[in-house]
């Protein structure tokens, strides 16, 4: 193999590992490219890749899937199927609780287009739910949605593109978790997908998103857009509900909780019965007693953990008994977390556990430095030095001083490798300790047992809060024995306890929070927030405005 066709072969594995997330080398002023006139599958590899599925396979799959639909879900496979045979445009939302079934009912449409040679995109809002989902993505990265966004904003997709290709060609978009992300990102895509579907036919460019069949789904009771120091009025007009798209949608509702039949003793369905309605009644701000304006929630005794001067150690003794013992078995730490409704308290917890577990502590140190770009700005930056800059701490951002140990759970900040599993939230346990990369097993997600290699990696933060965009190299890691509220979101675990020092601050945290698990005893409640009218109360803060916008539509009650 001489030297140049060495080159071109290493250029087209680095192309499908650029591709297989959404990019290309193309995408990078001065890269070389492979030679494709000597490959033939690089005409447009993104659609290749969609239509490589088995057809048997799929067949069987759904033939599965088929037969276990709800009469909920049946109806909504029918009302979908007909608009993609049909050619007709199409834009639902699947509306249900954890346990619905809506990820059930992505698989089996999947399955039926894919088992006709269809193109199915699977995307949602968070790395996380991405990987529930066969062959799913984040929906920034599939659909090059820019980080600002504002009414006037399209996608970063070029009209001739192969990703424009791809979206011409697709029967079915799904997008998962679809509340959580701001309106004027579906905006966005709306714009451009009419761009790139007046090609077709010129009077696609009047129609919703193009033309094409959309079907978004989530859960309005968990956490809404995150708005910086936003109002109740601007979050929930962030909303997806809130967006001049809304009036063209048809929206579902899955009500049948599909774990209660999922083979438990008789016993056990009437206790899950019971936890799942409270769950519910929650979200929507059903139960409780209102003092002074704010609601409150009573947390029944046998969830509560009795508190003592030292509540960290009362919660870390509930959901980590024998820690010390038990930190070398890494299916330990696999499925139990603390969740706490802020980052400070968060990271307090974090230090106390990784603080009595045994071995050697290891200390990774950021590089921190101006961008460039903001390098000469109308800001005397005499006084930004990089003291300063270790200092910072923001959403999303790995601290500037990272201690860890062998064995111990952290968790991904950033979308690595969506396609091997490494999205922003996954779950690892820590392996071996390098100068310069970490190696860690996954713990959640598809792609669990697999053993993967971080290194450092440059990171801007979008929302510092500061006149200027600084840069900080660091392993994006951090600590999870504990984790955020708004962090843990579509992740499920065995154990959780929820450490309320502070109450919740947003809508939905309280009810993504105790719905973290499938069973009433995996959970447990600490709370100790001073400001609490009686022991047993927490704050809870729902939006039912936010209900409102859904059930004023027609609203299909399928029973």
């Amino acid at each position: 193999m001489t030297s140049e066709e060495l080159q071109n072969f290493c250029l087209v594995e680095i192309e499908n590992l650029l591709q297989n997330n959404g990019k290309s080398l193309k995408d990078y002023a001065g890269m070389p490219v492979p030679n494709v006139n000597s490959i033939s599958h690089f005409s447009n590899s993104m659609v290749v890749r969609e239509l490589q599925y088995d057809i048997s396979e799929m067949q069987k799959q759904h033939d599965a899937y088929f037969h276990q639909l709800t009469v909920e879900q049946m109806s909504i496979y029918h009302r979908v199927i007909n608009c993609v045979s049909n050619k007709e445009h199409g834009f639902f939302f699947v509306h249900g609780f954890g346990g619905t079934g809506k990820t059930f009912l992505y698989k089996t449409l999947s399955t039926r287009l894919r088992s006709e040679r269809k193109i199915v995109i699977n995307v949602a809002s968070s790395g996380i739910a991405s990987l529930l989902l066969p062959g799913g993505k984040t929906a920034h990265s599939m659909f090059s949605i820019p980080i600002e966004l504002n009414e006037e904003s399209v996608c970063r997709i070029r009209i001739n593109s192969q990703k424009a290709d791809l979206i011409r060609q697709a029967a079915l978009i799904i997008w998962d978790e679809a509340p959580m992300t701001n309106k004027l990102a579906f905006e966005a895509v709306d714009r451009t997908f009419r761009d790139l579907m007046k090609i077709v036919c010129a009077s696609n460019e009047n129609l919703v998103f193009g033309g094409k069949v959309i079907v978004l789904g989530g859960d309005f009771r968990q956490v809404l857009p995150v708005i910086p120091k936003g109002s109740r009025a601007e979050i929930v007009m962030a909303s997806i509900n809130s967006s001049y798209l809304w009036k063209h949608c048809e929206v579902f509702n899955l009500s049948r909780n599909m774990r209660l039949e999922s083979g438990i003793e008789n016993s056990d369905v009437d206790e899950l019965k019971l936890f799942s309605e409270w769950i519910l009644q929650v979200g929507e701000a059903q139960c409780g007693i209102i003092i002074n304006d704010r609601h409150f929630v009573r947390i029944p005794l046998d969830l509560s953990i009795p508190i003592t001067d030292d509540p960290i150690h009362d919660i870390v003794s509930a959901i980590y008994p024998n820690i010390s013992e038990n930190s070398a078995d890494s299916r330990y730490f696999q499925d139990r977390a603390i969740l706490a409704a802020t980052i400070e308290i968060v990271e307090e917890v974090n230090d106390h556990i990784v603080n009595l577990l045994p071995g050697e502590m290891t200390e990774y140190l950021s590089s921190d430095s101006i961008c460039g770009s903001d390098a000469n700005v109308d800001i005397d930056i005499d006084w930004i030095n990089v003291e300063f800059l270790n200092q910072i701490r923001c959403s999303g951002l790995p601290n500037h001083s990272l201690k860890l140990k062998k064995g111990v759970p952290v968790i991904l900040l950033r979308n690595i490798d969506p396609a091997g599993g490494l999205c922003n939230g996954t779950r690892l346990i820590v392996h071996s300790l390098g100068r310069n990369v970490i190696t860690a097993d996954i713990v959640s997600g598809s792609n669990v047992g697999d053993r993967v290699f971080i290194s450092r990696v440059n990171l801007i933060p979008s929302d510092s809060g500061l006149p200027f965009k600084f840069q900080r190299r660091q392993f994006p890691l951090a600590l999870c024995f504990a984790m955020t509220i708004n962090k843990s979101q579509g992740q499920t675990l065995s154990t959780v306890g929820l450490f309320l020092r502070r109450p919740v601050f947003s809508h939905g945290q309280l009810y993504v929070a105790i719905s973290r698990v499938r069973y009433k005893k995996g959970l447990k409640i600490l709370l100790c927030d001073e400001n609490r009218p009686e022991d047993d109360l927490t704050e809870n803060i729902v939006f039912t405005e936010v209900f409102n916008k859904i059930f004023g539509k027609f609203f299909y009650f399928l029973i």
